[in-house]
């Protein structure tokens, strides 16, 4: 019995111990996060409330309006199908946003197809490929980045990326950044090929 509340300790400290590995490595990723000047800015999807962007999603706009103001690319793909509970598509209600603030819409690609991170930046792959693009910088919530990056790399997609923290949801920010040591080991076990 003593072994075996031993060997329950020593798993329950290793299980900790990567807990707070990960969410360090999460969070440190998603501070120091720098974009690099790219031929497409891709801003992930998020929940619309009916025809609006969430606020969640709304920041994500913002940054990459803001970068694109700046320069750092000519042109954005906005992601993310039509879910339940929203009039329109994600990247719909993107595109509207983003020429509410003056971006012309022949600037503005939609990739209304996806469901999940992954489909989000298979399909831009795909876009991008297309249109000839060679760039991107990846435009999500902090706490989102480095499972995002994992993903651009596992396909090939060249990606730099910028992240927003939206203060007046601290408390949705931080059940992110709790939910997201899951989703990422997930995405880590994936890419890992057996032997």
């Amino acid at each position: 019995m003593r072994k075996f509340s031993r060997i329950l300790l020593y798993s329950m400290v290793i299980l900790i111990f990567i807990f707070v590995i990960t969410e360090a490595s999460i969070i440190v990723f998603g501070i120091s996060a720098k974009p690099k000047k790219s031929d497409c800015i891709i801003v992930l999807g998020c929940a619309v409330y009916g025809n609006f962007p969430s606020p969640f999603f709304r920041e994500r706009l913002n940054k990459a309006f803001e970068l694109y103001k700046k320069d750092y690319a000519r042109y954005i793909i906005v992601c993310g199908a039509k879910g339940a509970g929203e009039n329109i598509s994600e990247a719909e209600a993107g595109k509207r946003y983003l020429i509410g603030k003056g971006v012309l819409p022949e600037f503005i690609l939609k990739e209304d197809r996806s469901f999940s991170t992954y489909e989000n930046l298979l399909n831009v792959k795909r876009i991008m490929n297309r249109r000839g693009f060679k760039s991107a910088i990846i435009v999500s919530n902090m706490f989102h980045l480095e499972r995002a990056y994992l993903i651009a790399k596992k396909l090939k997609i060249n990606a730099s990326v910028s992240g927003v923290y939206v203060q007046q949801y601290s408390y949705e920010e931080y059940k992110g950044f709790i939910r997201e040591i899951m989703a990422l080991w997930y995405e880590i076990f994936k890419t890992l090929k057996p032997f």
